[in-house]
């Protein structure tokens, strides 16, 4: 760290009741500057920007911006300093338009009325110099998540931001939408605006980052910058270890037909679904994002009434109109959306583990039996080595990976014979990556079925038995894992050829 730095935080300490969250951590960020913080769940990453945003007061050290000594008392002051987070869960108002959004609470006026003609004028100036087509009347509801990234991105380049902090900024966008948004960030260095950018994708790391501070368990590891090192090193630094092989060796030992699909419908969503699962595999669908990987996933789970086609479950065709239905006959599907629809989050780690079976957990049909559910979550807790001070921590306060083991567990503890991963390692460490993939090949071990959806080519190639691979709604084609490659799937999932014109 020297006089040159935008940013220094020097000496960060964090204390929570029972928890040492930040241990004299420091940080540095210079002008123009992308600067890569990684670290496994929990490591104190999100601790340690909330200290730099003034939502938590540092218990030691100090912050320097721009030389001088700075004390936000909250975001607002941060960000009239000129510090804005663009948060993984974006924060604009669906309903307003690009230009109210930017300008929200700082609309320009012609005497008490907005001056519409100007605010579009000055929108559209921000968004040209970020080379950003967008149009200003544009409702946000209306756009992608890519544009609406960038909407907010453009609204802290109005207000003037000097550092940008992006927490995991790729982990909902296609890979066109990726290409933009890496060229947006070129353009953002080259007007000396500095970006802290958090991810646990290390390609997305060395492609455009040009220092790197590691975290782990709340203790600064160190900095970093990335053409002086490679992604073991990283790896090592943030878990501690070598991780000698991302990917577990799967054994696959398929057994009877577990599932059969036959012309699977949704309208709009879904054609002609066609596929077999067997007991002791897992069958990995790939396909670009909106290609329907997820709509048929949720087909088999029961979310759409207007579902037609049939299912077979163990040979004998079987009508799933609701989750409970697809949960009673032993099919589980773990959401992408693991805050939204896969936990409820002021409930605590045991409440949520024990929803999914509380009918057995119930004594004269109304109370339930508290040990039981207590016992039910430490079980879990120590299979899947929860981080978290007890099962009755509120699910809000633990780490993403953290969270994603509870809906994990929670799953579990219906003793499915089908489940469905859609997305199960978004946004988590490349240590908890590797334990959901030993529990996958665990599973496969006992005989359950497994459904493997993943934006993440790699995940699908190194851990499935078999590829489908979906493009609008429709299954293109079905690739054994010895043919497939990231080309092959890649050609069926752009809609360039299907295996039947073979």
């Amino acid at each position: 760290m020297g006089k040159s730095s935008l940013l220094e935080m020097k000496g960060i300490s964090k204390l929570f009741p029972g928890v040492k969250a930040l241990d004299k951590v420091n940080f540095s960020l210079k002008k123009g500057q992308v600067h890569a913080l990684l670290g496994e769940n929990g490591a104190g990453k999100s601790t340690l920007m909330k200290v730099l945003n003034g939502i938590y007061q540092p218990d030691d050290g100090e912050i320097l911006f721009k030389g001088k000594k700075v004390e936000f008392q909250g975001p607002a002051a941060a960000q009239d300093a000129g510090l804005a987070i663009i948060h993984q869960e974006l924060e604009l108002i669906p309903y307003l338009t690009v230009a109210e959004n930017m300008y929200l609470g700082r609309e320009p006026r012609k005497g008490v009325f907005i001056n519409y003609q100007l605010l579009h004028q000055q929108t559209a100036e921000i968004l040209n110099l970020l080379g950003v087509e967008i149009d200003p009347a544009a409702k946000v509801k209306d756009l992608n998540i890519g544009s609406q990234q960038m909407v907010e991105i453009a609204k802290a380049v109005s207000q003037s931001a000097e550092i940008l902090v992006m927490d995991e900024p790729t982990s909902s966008l296609t890979n066109q939408e990726i290409e933009i948004l890496f060229k947006l960030i070129e353009r953002l260095k080259k007007q000396g605006i500095a970006i802290v950018y958090i991810s646990h994708r290390m390609e997305e790391v060395f492609r455009i980052c040009d220092q790197v501070t590691v975290l782990r368990d709340g203790n600064f590891v160190g900095q970093v910058a990335t053409a002086e090192t490679d992604e073991d090193q990283l790896i090592k630094m943030m878990v501690g270890r070598t991780i000698a092989d991302r990917f577990p060796t799967m054994k696959f030992e398929p057994g009877a037909e577990t599932l059969k699909v036959e012309n699977l419908n949704v309208p709009d969503l879904l054609t002609d679904a066609s596929f077999s699962l067997h007991k002791g595999e897992i069958l990995g669908i790939a396909g670009l994002m909106g290609s329907g990987r997820t709509e048929l996933a949720k087909a088999l789970f029961g979310v759409f009434k207007e579902t037609t086609g049939n299912i077979f479950f163990k040979g004998e065709k079987i009508t799933i109109d609701s989750p409970a239905v697809a949960i009673k006959n032993g099919i589980y599907y773990l959401s992408e959306d693991r805050k939204g629809e896969g936990l409820i989050l002021g409930l605590s780690v045991a409440e949520n583990i024990s929803i999914s079976v509380l009918k057995k957990l119930l004594y004269g049909g109304t109370f339930i039996k508290e040990k039981a559910e207590q016992d039910l979550a430490n079980e879990y807790i120590a299979d899947l080595k929860i981080k978290t001070p007890s099962a009755s921590q509120r699910v809000e306060n633990l780490s993403g990976g953290n969270q994603q083991k509870v809906v994990i567990s929670k799953l579990l503890s219906t003793q499915p014979e089908v489940v469905i991963f859609d997305e199960p390692t978004r946004g988590i460490d490349v240590g908890a990556k590797r334990e959901i993939y030993d529990l996958m090949q665990q599973l496969v071990a006992e005989g359950v079925a497994v459904i493997l959806i993943s934006s993440e080519l790699p995940e699908v190639l190194n851990l499935s038995n078999r590829i489908l691979v979906m493009h609008e709604g429709k299954i293109k084609g079905e690739l054994t894992a010895a043919a497939a490659d990231q080309e092959s799937v890649m050609k069926l999932a752009t809609g360039r050829r299907s295996q039947k014109d073979e």
